[in-house]
């Protein structure tokens, strides 16, 4: 009997469980309390699941899916508490959590963004960065060029460089100078890109300064970030560096190098905030879906509002803006749990194919039109 007894409990529901979370301690940094404790949130993800993580290290876009594991963690990880956190160094936060990690969680949420990638590919993005130096326009961009390599080591598609540049160049411009995003956002479309991010950079002279008798040009640089998602030109997250300076060896106060050195300078700061919040908000976009476009084509009035009446019947959608109504266009604006992809498979089953056919799916944006109208 003792012998039975414990081969049962070996084998119990609830010793699987014990073997499946793991307790972590871990210490973050950031710029606010909050990213200070995100990021020991990464941190405890990363070591809790690093055997988990290392065995899918011969899948297909696995630093994609690994670093859009991490920037989950604050969902992944339900169980923490905060040991310790205050201001740090360099004006900087830490933030010490003790936290219990779920491989089983790990596993799931991998499943989840594999699944969301081979339905609609790696994410794509197009990145147009203009920058000055004592106010003169510069035919390449060290901003721009920094964020593309971290984006593209961690396997998103990039659509920029100076190919892309040279044709979208004049549309950029003026778009920035107007104060217009459509026009940039009808550029990356074209482009086929889910995201697009531009901004701009200024480095001026400052002055000279003889630290240790060595004669140096400064600069001060200021730089801003922003970040839309294509389908819908809504802007995601705006970032800034108000000050940063460098310099360069020189007599002269007007130093190019001096300039590109500050812009450098303020772009190792940039790029990092441009990343985190590019990957948490592809994170959020493909788990719990957020606002989803669903444009009709080919419909009157009262169609598209039975449209909207049924919309609000799908579990998961929480409301639904709209519609816009335009030369028969009915355009949906769906705040939902759910990525575009699960709203789709909805929207092709049962009596919906008689109101409209799905034609296009981008990340979140759905394209339909009345059947006979195309």
């Amino acid at each position: 009997m003792v012998i039975a007894l414990l081969v049962v409990c070996a084998w119990s529901p609830g010793a699987a469980r014990a073997e499946d979370i793991v307790e972590e301690v871990a210490t973050g940094e950031g710029i606010t309390p909050d990213a200070a404790r995100d990021d020991a949130l990464r941190k405890a993800l990363e070591q809790g699941g690093r055997v988990e993580i290392s065995s899918y290290s011969q899948v297909d876009d696995f630093v994609l899916i690994r670093d859009t594991i991490y920037s989950r963690a604050d969902g992944i990880i339900s169980d923490y508490k905060i040991l310790d956190q205050g201001a740090g160094m360099g004006g900087l936060y830490f933030c010490k959590i003790r936290a219990k990690v779920s491989k089983t969680a790990i596993a799931s949420s991998w499943g989840e963004v594999q699944n969301v990638l081979d339905q609609i590919g790696r994410p794509g993005i197009m990145v147009l960065i203009d920058e000055y130096i004592d106010g003169v326009p510069e035919s390449s961009s060290i901003l721009e060029s920094k964020i593309e390599e971290r984006l593209i080591k961690s396997g998103f598609d990039v659509y920029a460089g100076q190919q892309v540049r040279a044709l979208a160049e004049v549309e950029s411009r003026a778009a920035e100078s107007e104060g217009n995003t459509a026009r940039l956002q009808a550029i990356a479309r074209d482009f086929g890109t889910q995201i697009f991010i531009t901004g701009t950079a200024h480095a001026n002279a400052a002055g000279m300064e003889q630290p240790y008798g060595v004669p140096l040009a400064m600069y001060n640089c200021d730089c801003v970030v922003k970040m839309y998602y294509t389908d819908t030109a809504r802007l995601i997250a705006s970032e800034s560096e108000p000050h940063w300076r460098g310099g360069a060896r020189g007599h002269r106060s007007a130093s190019k190098q001096a300039g590109k050195t500050a812009l450098a300078n303020a772009g190792a700061q940039i790029v990092d905030k441009v990343y985190r919040t590019c990957m948490r908000q592809w994170a959020t976009r493909i788990s719990a879906g957020g606002e989803i476009q669903l444009i009709v084509e080919g419909v009157n009035m009262k169609e598209a509002l039975a449209i909207k009446k049924k919309l609000r019947t799908i579990k998961g959608i929480d409301r639904v803006n709209g519609p816009s109504f335009n030369n028969g266009i009915a355009t949906y604006r769906i705040k939902a749990t759910m990525t575009a992809e699960t709203l789709v498979e909805y929207l092709v089953e049962d009596d919906w194919t008689v109101m409209f056919e799905v034609f296009d799916l981008k990340l979140n944006r759905i394209q339909a039109r009345k059947p006979g109208s195309g």
